[in-house]
Formats: structure tokens, C-alpha cells, sequence
């Protein structure tokens, strides 16, 4: 696999998990937090995805 993947990935996995971890502490801003964080993946992934469909049609 990619690196950059892999570290998207693990970054993601990080945050998940410190966001749902506190959310007691976070209150209402978890849900920005988590729409955010789902953001941040899709968009990364998508720009990943879209960097390797250019390289195929070469």
C-alpha cells in the first residue's frame, strides 16, 4: 500500500479515537470535530485515488 495511505489511515485512526474518547470533555464539539474528520479522510482519499487514475490513463 501507498505510505501516504497508510498514514492517512493511522492519522484518522488517532483521531477517531481521541475524539470519542473525550467526548464527554468535547460537548457539542464533537459533532464539527467528527464532520471535520470525515472531511479531512474522503477529501484525502479522494486526491489519493485521483493521483493514481492520471497515472493509468498514461
Amino acid at each position: 500500500m501507498n505510505k501516504k495511505i497508510l498514514l492517512t489511515l493511522a492519522l484518522t485512526l488517532i483521531l477517531a479515537w481521541g475524539i470519542f474518547h473525550f467526548k464527554t470533555q468535547l460537548g457539542l464539539l464533537i459533532l464539527p470535530l467528527f464532520i471535520g474528520l470525515v472531511l479531512f479522510v474522503t477529501l484525502r482519499l479522494y486526491r489519493l485515488m485521483e493521483k493514481d487514475d492520471g497515472s493509468n490513463e498514461r
